[in-house]
């Protein structure tokens, strides 16, 4: 079967604010530095940045379908940050539930040189579990993956590559870091060797391989990479000389043009950007290096990593790449389109997932088996069951007492705000009342339960709150608790109305398996519908 592609590109991993500070020169220990931009223009200014966000937004600008994923933190520097992904058309697969987003602290002196002072925030605290659940499909969508050795956790990067090479992507890896400050920070030695093995390209800088390999020439870093991780290529960029690339027993050196720096933030970021588009449209290595050098060198001319202007960067690298020898190609049309899920759709799937994940390992089967219990011994006294709730619990209600009915243990919706108008009449000395509330402190829902108990009912509550009246009114109590709602307000009943119905389906597995309900008794409570035609061993065309 063929695999749907819907993005050329999809990255995860660092999204930085650059807070980057004009100044004549880097200082040292205890040196005071006035902060002074050139020209009259700000000292201080906010940029997009981050490297995977940079190569990114290289890409885009030369016509990829891109997407980013991961982790960042609902707060203005997130904010800030989609905002420029959206001004580029880069489409976003993030999960908003981070303690804060990434930024740094970038000090560019009047030759372009910096120091850049990092904290990782949001990023750093994406797990192999958010991998698998949250982003699988992005990954599993997309043409080629790319992620870092920056501030992403290794065993994070690890099931990155894992499934991206599952699912038949190409893998790229950008090592931006040295050894010392990848290890222990992001994760172990063997951890940071075993990404390298998994990755098809290799992109590191030359200062990053410190500690890695026996030698700093690049020829030489690039041959022992290569050969120790078995990469189908290895880039290294060495700042204004250019790159040298090693496929198979080739290697390459491919130098860049001079350039008047304005700032080098970025420049190797950038660099890849290009890379990997060449890599999309077919370019040779060597074309492929040249259109990152073009890439890396526009970036230069620029203060900030991250493109300034789409249409303008992309005549000026085009321009570039054909002055530094670069083969013709087609290049895709840039438009930006909305993006294809909003923010709030993607923190509510990123919740969701978070919540259920932790209901499923939290579920209470004591509790549950308790409830079986209480049921079946009122079953056989002659008791019946039914199940009450007020608001959205209502319709969970509706849905428990078809779900039971169906599975063998006969159920009625008991309306709790009629209850204690006549309808409570329904109960008589015996029966079960299961009662769903989050909260457990709904004021109708209580009248009902109390009204309820003094008939003689036996109640059994579904709540997310175990101190609740409603707990405290009940005989079993059976958790269904979540932390977080999702959506735009966080208010309204979503993961909660999910955690309820999951714990209802699991008791209501319980059930069936004590009833030992056939299929012939499934069949006779299922004349109809494409469930009864299955359970008769129909299929559509026997209609």
């Amino acid at each position: 079967m063929t695999r749907q592609v819907l993005y050329d590109l999809a990255g995860i991993g660092s999204m930085v604010v650059d807070v980057i500070h004009q100044v004549p020169r880097v200082g040292g220990v205890d040196e005071k530095v006035l902060v002074e931009g050139p020209g009259g223009t700000a000292p201080v200014q906010q940029r997009v940045g981050g490297v995977t966000l940079n190569h990114l937004g290289w890409a885009r600008v030369l016509g990829l379908r891109v997407a980013v994923f991961g982790k960042q933190g609902d707060d203005p520097h997130g904010r800030f940050l989609r905002d420029g992904m959206k001004s580029l058309g880069i489409r976003t697969h993030l999960d908003l539930s981070g303690r804060a987003s990434s930024f740094a602290q970038v000090y560019v002196d009047s030759e372009g040189g910096r120091a850049i002072y990092i904290a990782r925030g949001a990023t750093g605290e994406v797990t192999p579990e958010d991998v698998d659940t949250l982003h699988r499909s992005v990954i599993e969508r997309s043409a080629i993956v790319s992620t870092e050795v920056s501030q992403l956790p290794l065993p994070a990067v690890r099931r990155v590559l894992e499934i991206a090479s599952e699912a038949g992507a190409r893998t790229v890896l950008d090592l931006d870091v040295p050894l010392e400050d990848a290890v222990p920070v992001l994760g172990t030695r063997e951890d940071l060797e075993e990404v390298l093995r998994l990755a098809d390209v290799v992109k590191p800088s030359l200062g990053a391989t410190r500690g890695l390999v026996s030698s700093q020439d690049p020829e030489a870093v690039a041959r022992e990479i290569a050969q120790r991780f078995n990469a189908e290529a290895v880039v290294v960029t060495t700042g204004a000389a250019g790159c040298v690339v090693r496929v198979g027993e080739t290697t390459l050196s491919v130098p860049t043009i001079e350039v008047e720096a304005v700032d080098t933030t970025g420049a190797g970021d950038a660099f890849l950007g290009g890379l990997l588009a060449g890599m999309h449209y077919g370019l040779g290595w060597e074309d492929a290096t040249r259109l990152g050098n073009a890439c890396g060198t526009c970036c230069c001319e620029q203060v900030g990593a991250f493109p300034e202007t789409g249409e303008a960067a992309r005549r000026r690298i085009l321009d570039i790449y054909r002055t530094i020898g670069g083969s013709p190609f087609a290049i895709a049309s840039v438009e930006v389109e909305p993006t294809a899920a909003s923010d709030a759709l993607e923190r509510f799937v990123a919740v969701a997932a978070r919540e259920l994940d932790g209901v499923v390992r939290g579920i209470d089967r004591a509790a549950l088996q308790e409830a079986a219990d209480l049921i079946v011994e009122a079953e056989a006294k002659g008791g019946r069951v039914h199940v009450t709730g007020v608001g959205k619990p209502e319709h969970a209600a509706r849905y428990a007492a078809g779900l039971l009915s169906s599975t063998g243990t006969p159920a009625t919706l008991l309306h709790a705000t009629e209850a204690i108008h006549g309808s409570v009449g329904q109960i008589r000395e015996g029966d079960v009342l299961v009662a769903i509330s989050n909260s457990g402190e709904t004021q109708e829902l209580l009248a009902c339960v109390s009204t309820a108990s003094a008939m003689g009912s036996r109640i059994i509550a579904v709540c997310g709150s175990p101190s609740s009246p409603l707990a405290r009114a009940a005989e079993v109590v059976v958790p269904a608790a979540v932390t977080e709602e999702g959506g735009p307000l966080g208010l309204v009943p979503r993961t909660s109305f999910l955690a309820e119905a999951l714990v209802l389906q699991a008791l209501s597995v319980l059930l069936q398996e004590r009833k030992g309900l056939s299929q012939e008794e499934y069949r006779r409570r299922h004349p109809a519908g494409a469930l009864g035609r299955r359970a008769r061993g129909q299929g559509p065309e026997d209609r």
